[in-house]
């Protein structure tokens, strides 16, 4: 299994900060999720770290079993 970690508002869309999914190509988790959370992770403005590396085309990211994939929402400040 791969594990999705969702960080600031992005936890509280998912209902929890983590998830356990199938290794595969993103498109395929995205699609097997809620429609609201699959859209705001799409957002341009979302970072998304694979193993502790930001990257960047994550339409191109392929799951494989033990990764984390981090889902950072942008930083609001004040």
């Amino acid at each position: 299994m791969a594990r999705l970690v969702f960080l600031g508002r992005l936890a509280d869309l998912a209902g929890s900060p983590e998830r356990e999914v199938a290794p595969g190509p993103l498109a395929d988790v995205l699609a097997a999720m809620p429609r609201d959370l699959a859209v705001a992770l799409l957002d341009e403005r979302v970072r998304i770290a694979l193993n502790g590396a930001l990257v960047t085309g994550g339409e191109a990211v392929v799951l494989a079993g033990g990764d984390e994939l981090a889902f950072l929402p942008p930083v609001s400040g004040g």
